[in-house]
């Protein structure tokens, strides 16, 4: 069933443009790397980058949707694409993920967390199981990934920007342990938002918190 929602795509972009000092051009040569690249808002995000000129570095885990969304992207102008298929279910791979962006890209610009996991087929919704691995793929790989490009985007001045849900502040029925996953992420970055502020570093955080959606209607929205 189709439901409408805001598309992470508008809720990005209205950060920079509802400034008028926001200038396209400080996107060319920006350094990103952008997780859930494969579809849905990651892959629409992929393509808004690609067109203001950023090197770009994309992760999802099927490696077959990410060559795609790669090829589009040099197809729209990015200056250099590259991509690394990862399963944030994985403790050890998001290490793995923030070396290879550095590597690739010598540093970072721009750290856009968008990917998620729903609970694993033949996992109860509610189990610890499917508890322990939702909180690994959609709170706990965001605070590695967030912990290791950190230095990074501290000197660069660069951006942080997380894909939230609605059902992390608003919690509906049967989505217990996505519901926490997704508002410990906004007390998370809520928190490290002040203790920047307080230390003086200068790296922007925006929370982008979409509701319940369907990758088609996204996409089309978009």
């Amino acid at each position: 069933m189709k439901v409408l929602l805001l598309t992470g795509l508008g809720a990005l972009f209205f950060s920079y443009y509802w400034d008028d000092n926001f200038d396209p051009a400080s996107l060319q040569g920006a350094r990103v790397l952008l997780t859930g690249a494969s579809a849905g808002v990651g892959e629409e995000l992929a393509y808004h980058y690609a067109r203001l000129g950023s090197h770009l570095v994309l992760t999802a885990h099927t490696e077959a949707l990410l060559q795609k969304v790669v090829g589009n992207c040099r197809k729209l102008g990015a200056p250099k694409v590259f991509f690394i298929a990862a399963d944030m279910a994985s403790p050890e791979v998001p290490e793995r993920v923030v070396q290879f962006a550095l590597d690739k890209l010598g540093g970072l610009d721009y750290l856009v967390l968008n990917h998620l996991g729903a609970t694993p087929a033949g996992t109860r919704s509610r189990s610890v199981q499917a508890t322990r691995w939702l909180l690994q793929v959609n709170f706990l790989s965001y605070v590695q990934l967030t912990s290791l490009a950190l230095p990074s985007l501290t000197d660069s001045k660069g951006s942080l920007v997380v894909v939230s849900s609605l059902l992390g502040p608003v919690p509906t029925s049967f989505s217990s342990p996505y519901s926490a996953a997704k508002f410990a992420l906004d007390g998370f970055f809520g928190s490290l938002r002040r203790e920047l502020d307080v230390q003086d570093v200068n790296v922007a955080i925006t929370m982008c918190v979409l509701g319940l959606r369907d990758r088609a209607s996204t996409a089309e929205g978009v």
